[in-house]
């Protein structure tokens, strides 16, 4: 088949409390869901003010992030860039970063582009004021 359809909300798993998140963050990564080979996407659903309590960065994929409602706050290595509905933001490969939603909370599509989506660097509370 040249195509595959799924549902980001009913048919994809959130995978936060897999990972020991708190109950304000839904994950909801579908490369595998849409058979993808290089091209991955996530849903992310985040609680009025709540901060994803980690930093990240991929050292082979660059993403995109697309906010489709609510606000948002995204700490981008050591600055802070502030994202309202539908403004997109890509993030270099090797490039540190964390969400924080606005007082509405915040929904957003990640784009990745990449082979492995698991090749990854997690810093715990890496975002502090």
């Amino acid at each position: 088949m040249n195509y595959t359809k799924t549902n980001l909300k009913a048919d994809v798993e959130n995978q936060a409390p897999k990972f020991g998140m708190p109950a304000e963050l839904q994950a909801r990564f579908a490369r595998r869901d849409l058979g993808g080979e290089t091209l991955g996407l996530s849903h992310m659903k985040l609680d009025p003010n709540f901060r994803i309590p980690f930093g990240h960065k991929h050292v082979s994929q660059e993403e995109v992030y697309v906010v489709v409602n609510g606000s948002a706050r995204i700490k981008v290595e050591d600055e802070i860039v502030e994202l309202g509905e539908w403004d997109a933001i890509r993030i270099a490969k090797d490039t540190m970063r964390a969400v924080e939603a606005g007082s509405d909370g915040v929904e957003y599509l990640a784009f990745g582009a990449g082979t492995d989506p698991r090749e990854s660097e997690v810093v715990p509370d890496w975002w502090s004021d």
